[in-house]
């Protein structure tokens, strides 16, 4: 074994970063490493350098689309690596290649496969071809999308590229430790945690500390003293800005001062600050943070400093352009590996020749992985190649086009670094230079094009929603029940009702945002439950909308059902990043390997002011595909779906309409039982004569019209779709129009907004068109936001009198001596 004291920095080592002061640190600094452990590192590290050297070149010579790389942070990674045990998490980004291959979660063929965007999760388990390279993710879920055992494998949450993004989710990765060790009735959930003495592990870059997202996370695991260790890469850029433009005092780790931990005490954070190319301080310091962090509950920070960065950001562009030759003679100097080796010569760990040697290995076997990877990919590429062009030769000598076949076939065969748009794309030509032949080898041809293009079409389109036996879309409907005398609650009654049965009857729901604690929300569906229930299962959190949603999806992840709270719907937009980046794509960007099913509380459309009665619901629905979007039109039909999506393996949002808290509603004797199908509309009011098709609050209006209409002999039937994704999924409105003939679509979003999508979904997926008598109408808020006061609102919003007049006009052109117009009497 090998003890050596770690020496502190000298002035020349600092002198061209001006870091903050390395000072030798709190705590005895003797530790053992092996030489095989050293030896060890070092050959992790130059494989990881040889592969990012390569994967360069492969990118520069058009075998993949783009790269980006982890040199100059490898010794860091590897120090990291020592101190992470199973069950730990990762939320990092996507400079930590050393470390995955470090802890045995990437092989260096699996990083050549994701370079080239091999869609096979034989060769590319973290995305299936999904992501660029260095996005990874480790596979929470096997084959039938069910929850591995997390404490017996290295937890990767799926990276994704939004600078800052990876911080939210920390929060609740760490936070659920936190809940694991102190809920005895999480106790028992061993596959998920060992009384929470996980670490969850984040990393992210100097210039990221900048975004917003980076100080509300740091805040939120500070606040909730979750055990989190955040690791700052800090290589004094961002691209090419320097520290300069990017943190106050140029110095992150003065700038986080204030959150440093006093002794004895749990509030704040511990922090370091280390140079990133002294191994044997980094291993001390990483070690001594986790064992602190493990034993104490308490979260740090790890300031890596004096990083490289040697080919820089990445291969869309050169980094010579931005940094001076004095700077660049000090990454050469400076650069970890190179510090590494000569550490190891000096300490008389290995000679020289035997470093050239695994130096020499390590070209190699990164050289072997691309090969492997390479041929792994295209081989498939070239046999579906072979196969159109044997069909092509074939149809060469039937046709009348022969030459042109003959030039287009040659070209295809002549390509050097194929894909597949390149054969279909060919095969596409082929079948439109002979679209005037009646050729057998033709429809064949037209045959292998449609099989490929399902195919493949598939495998990048899959797992957008869960395709388990576990999905929310597969939870069986039970009706509600109503009694002979039916009990009449109050909305937030009817809530607080079910939500109080939610929590006793499943441990792992937990509820919390902003007044949702002590006050028990600002609607009191919560009221009374924090003292049932305790402050870690309906708890209060600052308002932070992002790292609320954050906080959910960690939890999640960890196998938790959190419900989380956005106070009102346009609150939601401080979150919508989170949701729309990480949260809906979670499924889909590791091709079904990890879930998080998050239920999102929030309420909308009716009241009054500006933000506090939006429904941007397009906004939602086109940026978050992959979460279950509900609208329900009370609170016993917001009940049916919290107990819809707790039974399914997907994300919801459920908006209940903000003004009717304290309307009264009749309540089934199965209110916590009884479930709704997503995806199916419900008919409220049958009717022949038009079809007006809403959601939420809206419902309330549409009902009222109805009944005005009927004054004058017009039948109205009044659908609500429940649910905009998914949307109708078994066309019945489009049967509804049938009936009718007529068709409008009623929301409160703008015009051009959700109700243009509905009506793509009725007329052209459902075919609506063909049975249209009547030019299609959507009666919308008007474009501006809704304003103040009684007045505003109704002349801001869809209302009784424009609904009607909408539908009469609309009987007027069919009848106009049975329909006289009345409003324009000139």
């Amino acid at each position: 074994m090998i003890i050596r004291e770690a020496p502190e920095p000298t002035s020349s080592q600092t002198q061209q970063l001006s870091p903050p002061d390395l000072k030798p640190l709190p705590f005895s600094s003797q530790i053992e490493l092996s030489r095989a452990d050293i030896l060890r590192d070092y050959r992790i590290a130059c494989e990881s350098r040889e592969t990012s050297l390569i994967g360069r070149r492969e990118v520069l010579s058009g075998k993949a689309k783009f790269g980006i790389f982890g040199d100059g942070k490898e010794v860091a990674q590897l120090a990291w690596a020592r101190a992470f045990q199973k069950g730990d998490w990762r939320s990092g980004y996507y400079r930590d290649q050393t470390f995955m291959l470090a802890i045995g979660a990437l092989t260096l063929e699996q990083f050549f496969a994701q370079l080239y965007a091999h869609a096979d999760l034989t060769h590319d388990p973290h995305s299936g071809g999904r992501q660029m390279n260095a996005h990874f993710a480790s596979r929470l879920l096997d084959g039938d999308g069910r929850w591995q055992n997390q404490t017996e494998r290295y937890n990767i949450s799926a990276d994704l590229s939004p600078t800052g993004a990876q911080m939210p989710r920390l929060v609740g990765l760490g936070y659920a430790s936190r809940l694991y060790h102190e809920l005895p009735e999480l106790q028992n959930m061993t596959q998920f945690s060992r009384n929470g003495r996980e670490i969850a592990w984040g990393t992210i870059g100097n210039a990221s500390c900048a975004e917003g997202l980076f100080w509300e996370a740091i805040n939120a695991i500070g606040v909730l003293k979750a055990p989190v260790i955040v690791s700052i890469w800090d290589d004094g850029y961002g691209i090419s800005v320097t520290n300069e433009h990017q943190i106050t005092k140029e110095n992150l780790s003065e700038l986080l001062s204030g959150f440093q931990r006093r002794a004895g005490s749990r509030d704040g954070y511990d922090l370091y600050t280390v140079p990133g190319w002294d191994y044997l301080q980094l291993v001390e310091t990483y070690q001594k943070a986790a064992q602190t962090t493990r034993d104490q509950q308490t979260p740090a920070i790890i300031h890596v400093v004096e990083m490289t960065q040697p080919q820089g950001h990445s291969t869309s562009g050169s980094h010579e352009r931005y940094k001076s030759a004095e700077r660049l003679a000090w990454e050469e100097d400076h650069d970890p590996i190179r510090q590494m080796r000569q550490w190891i010569i000096d300490q008389r760990i290995a000679p020289a020749g035997e470093l050239d040697n695994i130096e020499r290995n390590a070209r190699k076997q990164a050289q072997h992985a691309r090969d492997k990877a390479w041929t792994a990919y295209t081989r498939p590429i070239y046999q579906e190649r072979q196969e159109a062009v044997t069909m092509i030769e074939q149809l060469e000598a039937a046709s009348g086009h022969r030459p042109q076949l003959s030039a287009l076939r040659r070209r295809l065969m002549e390509k050097q670094s194929l894909s597949r748009k390149d054969v279909l794309t060919a095969v596409h030509q082929t079948l439109l230079l002979t679209r005037d032949e009646n050729i057998p080898a033709a429809r064949q041809l037209a045959a292998w094009k449609q099989v490929q293009t399902a195919r493949h079409t598939a495998s990048y389109a899959n797992h957008l929603i869960s395709e388990s036996a576990e999905s929310a879309l597969n939870v069986p409907e039970v009706k509600p029940v109503y009694g002979d005398q039916p009990a009449q609650l109050k909305g937030y009654e009817v809530l607080n009702k079910a939500f109080a049965v939610m929590l006793a009857r499943d441990a792992r729901v937990v509820a919390f945002g902003e007044d949702v604690g002590k006050l028990g929300d600002v609607n009191q569906a919560f009221a009374g439950l924090q003292e049932q229930f305790g402050a870690l299962r309906v708890a209060d959190t600052g308002i932070r909308e992002a790292t609320i949603l954050g906080q959910a999806i960690g939890l999640a992840l960890r196998g938790l059902r959190p419900i989380a709270e956005i106070q009102y719907l346009d609150y939601v937009l401080y979150a919508l990043q989170t949701m729309s980046d990480d949260l809906a794509t979670l499924r889909w960007r590791t091709s079904g390997g990890q879930k998080a099913p998050v239920i999102i509380r929030t309420r909308g459309h009716r009241l009054e002011g500006i933000w506090h009665a939006g429904s941007p619901m397009a906004g939602l629905i086109h940026l978050v595909r992959g979460i279950h979007v509900c609208v329900p039109r009370d609170m016993v039909q917001a009940v049916g779906f919290y107990n819809t999506l707790l039974q399914g393996d997907d994300p919801g949002i459920i908006v209940e309409v903000l003004n009717g808290y304290r309307l009264r509603e009749t309540v089934p004797t199965n209110l916590t039982e009884f479930t709704i199908p997503l995806g199916v509309p419900e008919i409220v009011r049958t009717g022949e004569d038009v079809s007006i098709v809403t959601y939420g609050a809206c419902v309330q209006v549409a009902l009222e019209t109805a009944v005005l209409l009927q004054q004058t002999g017009i039948d109205a039937e009044i659908i609500d779709v429940r649910t905009l994704l998914p949307f109708d999924r078994f066309g019945l409105i489009g049967q509804s129009l049938q009936k009718t003939g007529r068709i409008i679509f009623l929301d409160e979003d703008v015009p051009g907004g959700a109700s243009a999508t509905m009506m793509q979904e009725v007329l052209e997926k459902q075919g609506g068109f063909w049975h249209l008598d009547a030019e299609p109408r959507t009666l919308t808020a008007k474009p501006h936001r809704p304003a103040f006061g009684s007045d505003g609102a109704y002349f801001s919003k869809p209302n009784v009198e424009e609904l009607f007049d909408m539908v009469y006009e609309m009987m007027h052109e069919a009848e106009p001596a049975r329909f006289p117009i009345f409003n324009d009497r000139s």
